[in-house]
Order: C-alpha cells, then structure tokens, then sequence
C-alpha cells in the first residue's frame, strides 16, 4: 500500500502511532506520503507525538483545517502510548469536525511490507506484550484485512502453518524461537515497529470504503498492566 495507491488519491489524512518502542506520524495526501517524521526509542514516546504532528503538516505544506481524517493506530501496543496518540487524534479531530479512523498495529505493519515479498505466504504480526505472551494478527497473502481480531497467545501456542509465514511486530524473536522448536519454519521481515505512514495508507482505504470502519478508540486483547507499587 506504500506509494500510488489509488484508493486513497484526493484524500488528506494525518496519522499518529504511538503503539510501540516508536512515535510517528505522517501526512499522506493524492495518494502519497507527504511527510514521515518518527523518534525511536520507549514505547510510546507519547510526549513526542504532538510536535511529530506538527512537523509533518508543516513539511506537507497543510494546515489542519485541509485534512479529511485523522488517524492513529489503536493497538495492541503500550497503554501510555496508544492513549496519547488516541487523544491527539480525536482531539485534533473533534476540533476540525473531521472523522477519526482507527488502524491497528498489524494493519500498519502489513501495509510497511512490500508486496512482493508479501505474495502467496500469510503474515503474521507479532506483539510482545511483556508478560510472557504475544499478540498475534494474521493477514492471507496479500490481503488488507485481518483475518481475526489479534489472539492472545503464549508463544507455545502458535497455530500450525502450511507454508512458512513471513512475521512482523516487536514480538518476532519470540515467535521465530517458538516455531524453530517445533521444527516449523517462518522469515523474519525486518520489519518490528510500525510506522504513521503505512498506518495513513491503512487508513486511506478505510475512509475509501475498502476496510471496514474502525473507530479510534484503543484496542485492549489483554487488560493493560497494574504495577503494585513497593511496600514500604
């Protein structure tokens, strides 16, 4: 979905992702990335998605008014961080009276894949959820959709595969080793954090028709984490 897309051509759309160890956001408009700006590092980021935003509009050449969506990617991924990317986009467009689309985090990881590396094998996308477990969103080859909401799943747990799935997400040491122990095979793409850009592209075909809506409001398989403080 990188590049000329047809679907999402006369489209402006802002995207912001905070899910995971990345913060991103793009501007994608006639069916292009206009701007990607991204800061690495914590999951999250979230102090950073605001001035990521406004970076990208202003490389665009928009103002805020012009666009005709927001949208952030609404999980799995890190509590902290998919909340500020969620208030910054309902926020920007409640303020612009424009709608706010939800993408998920595999969505956005599957559409960063070329399609050629994507054709005849499934993909699978992978998230840590730092207990032990992942979350797992499967894509048929070269579909948009997923094929089920993500599954939790301990990482014994994988489903069988046919042919050698091609894995995505933060979570792919995990899965490799898991499947390498039953003596299946799998590739590692290289691909481990999403990126706002290919979420914008997700999101082009979303206001398109092409996807099934999705609001913007975050996407929890597990319930997030309670840290018990120390006793003193």
């Amino acid at each position: 979905m990188r590049g000329g897309t047809p679907y999402g051509r006369r489209m402006r759309i802002l995207a912001v992702d905070g899910a995971l160890a990345r913060a991103s956001a793009a501007v994608w408009a006639d069916g292009r990335v206009l701007a990607r700006a991204g800061v690495d590092g914590a999951r999250g980021q979230p102090t950073q998605l605001p001035l990521l935003a406004q970076q990208v509009l202003r490389e665009a050449g928009l103002e805020a008014a012009a666009l005709d969506a927001v949208a952030a990617v609404v999980g799995p991924g890190g509590f902290t961080g998919l909340r500020a990317a969620l208030a910054l986009a309902q926020g920007l467009a409640l303020a612009i009276g424009r709608p706010a689309i939800g993408v998920t985090t595999g969505e956005a990881l599957a559409a960063g894949l070329p399609a050629a590396r994507r054709e005849g094998r499934e993909v699978w996308c992978c998230i840590d959820t730092r207990r032990g477990r992942l979350l797992l969103e499967r894509f048929a080859p070269g579909a948009d959709a997923a094929m089920a909401p993500p599954q939790s799943l301990a990482p014994e747990e994988l489903p069988p595969c046919a042919t050698p799935p091609l894995l995505a997400g933060d979570a792919v040491p995990m899965a490799l080793a898991a499947l390498a122990a039953r003596g299946l095979a799998a590739e590692d793409s290289g691909l481990h954090l999403p990126h706002a850009a290919d979420a914008a592209a997700v999101a082009a075909l979303r206001l398109a028709g092409r996807l099934p809506p999705l609001p913007a409001l975050p996407l929890y398989v597990e319930p997030p984490a309670v840290r018990v403080p120390p006793q003193a």
